[in-house]
């Protein structure tokens, strides 16, 4: 593991998950927990968020198993942590919400521990953009910068969204929201849009169809998904993807083609592996080989040599 480190901002929730095949209730999730995750195979992550005081000790315990600090995860006396609760149809992307309760999550103010605040990287997760700006004006020699954000977020304050924009090296967004964004509906037109707006990378999440990456300064990159016979759980694959690729670019020299090339392929390779358990359980022992084994398979699909 390199020692640089990743502060990831974002939601530490309870999810509950119905699929046609199995279901689980109130099982670890997030967008902090699962890129946390992902990027503690790579760098050292320091996670900031809120709980309720239902967020027992086994709770952190995974979280700590590895190596993720969790000094920044607030735990609020008697109150509730974020829960989740979505039923996802027979093609396993589709999905529809059955239940939020915001909870301790309502009233999340991201105050950053001391040490957090000189952090080379960042990665805001799709939280308000009024509290992502809160973050960046508490962290002063972050090297790289990377964010989230959706569709209400898009709609309801684009002015705030448009703000943090400008303050971030790369946005992470899937292809409905970048034509929500833009106004473009072929992707190629709308990540140029995004970048008009200020970050230096655009990484289009498109799901089973794999990742698209463009830049004012590389060529356009683009990763297919792994091919996978059973997929368990889609609901943290996302924020695994943003995961892996922080992780692995906190872990490099430079900020080139060859670095976010391997970042792409190491963000759908931990999304890949995210998926195929519920909760965090697929990112949560896996060894060097096993990483190692399926980024060659990937990158062995895309090799016309």
């Amino acid at each position: 593991m390199d020692n640089s480190n990743v502060l990831i901002v974002g939601s530490v929730a309870f999810d509950t998950i119905e699929t046609p095949f199995a279901s689980v209730e109130k099982a670890l999730g997030g967008s902090a927990v699962f890129a946390s995750m992902a990027a503690s195979y790579f760098a050292s992550p320091r996670v900031v968020g809120i709980v309720g005081e239902d967020f027992g000790s086994e709770h952190f315990n995974r979280l700590q198993s590895r190596g993720i600090d969790t000094t920044g995860i607030k735990t609020v006396r008697g109150g509730e942590t974020f829960h989740w609760a979505g039923r996802y149809h027979n093609n396993m992307q589709d999905r529809d919400t059955l239940d939020t309760q915001l909870n301790v999550f309502e009233g999340f103010d991201p105050v950053l521990p001391g040490d957090y605040r000189g952090s080379s990287h960042v990665f805001l997760g799709n939280i308000g953009p009024d509290l992502q700006a809160k973050v960046l004006d508490q962290t002063s020699d972050a090297r790289f910068v990377g964010m989230d954000t959706m569709n209400l977020w898009i709609a309801e304050t684009a002015g705030k969204l448009k703000n943090v924009l400008r303050r971030v090296d790369l946005l992470f967004i899937n292809d409905e929201e970048a034509s929500q964004l833009s106004g473009e509906h072929q992707m190629l037109n709308a990540a140029e849009r995004i970048l008009e707006l200020g970050p230096r990378f655009v990484v289009i999440k498109r799901g089973e169809h794999g990742a698209l990456l463009i830049g004012e300064s590389v060529k356009p990159l683009f990763v297919p998904a792994v091919l996978l016979r059973n997929v368990v759980d889609p609901t943290g694959a996302g924020d695994a993807f943003a995961g892996g690729f922080m992780g692995f670019v906190a872990g490099a020299d430079a900020i080139d083609r060859g670095t976010l090339a391997q970042a792409m392929v190491t963000g759908t390779v931990m999304a890949s592996f995210a998926v195929q358990e519920f909760s965090v359980d697929g990112l949560l022992q896996l060894e060097t080989a096993q990483i190692e084994s399926r980024r060659k398979a990937l990158a062995s699909m895309i090799d016309f040599e």
